[in-house]
């Protein structure tokens, strides 16, 4: 069974930041994985932002990751 896919809305609640934040990492880059379904939709996979948010662990300020 494929896991449902998030909107930009839940896929921000889910990581604590505003769908505008998503929108402009999308725009940028940086951000986690996204799906474009058809021409317009953007969706989001649970195991992407999780993998995002793991990428982004830190021991330190200076950018030291984990062991």
């Amino acid at each position: 069974m494929t896991e449902p896919l998030l909107t930009t809305s839940e896929a921000a609640t889910y990581l604590g930041t505003s769908p505008r934040t998503l929108e402009d990492w999308r725009l940028r880059g940086g951000g986690p994985m996204y799906r474009k379904v058809g021409r317009r939709l953007v969706r989001y996979r649970a195991a992407d932002l999780e993998a995002f948010v793991e990428n982004g662990a830190r021991v330190n300020t200076g950018g030291g990751k984990p062991v």
